[in-house]
């Protein structure tokens, strides 16, 4: 068996980009982390189901932090960042719906 030199291989890994990878050449970085932003923001529409999902929480949390890295604010990304972490350590919870109340509390 043959063996190719290094450069082979790095040519023939770089014509298996998928067409998916090369159109996100011409996206910033910016406009990448954004869309992941929203792509894992959790919505109004999905905020019930979600509310409590620590894993999703965080992802949300973590991915507008790196947005805000990116935009040079690391005040922002990291009280983000913080938020992130208060979901993965347990040391934070999701608030009462907005729409029915703390039904905790009596009436």
């Amino acid at each position: 068996m043959a063996t190719m030199p290094n450069n082979s291989l790095f040519a023939m890994s770089t014509n298996l980009q998928s067409p998916t990878s090369a159109k996100l050449q011409d996206v910033s970085t910016l406009e990448l982390a954004q869309a992941l932003a929203e792509r894992l923001s959790i919505t109004d529409l999905n905020w019930h189901k979600s509310k409590s999902n620590r894993s999703a929480r965080s992802l949300e949390q973590t991915a507008v932090a790196l947005v805000f890295l990116l935009k040079n604010n690391p005040e922002a990304a990291l009280a983000h960042l913080q938020q992130a972490t208060g979901w993965l350590d347990r040391s934070i919870s999701a608030p009462p719906c907005p729409t029915h109340g703390d039904r905790r509390q009596p009436k």
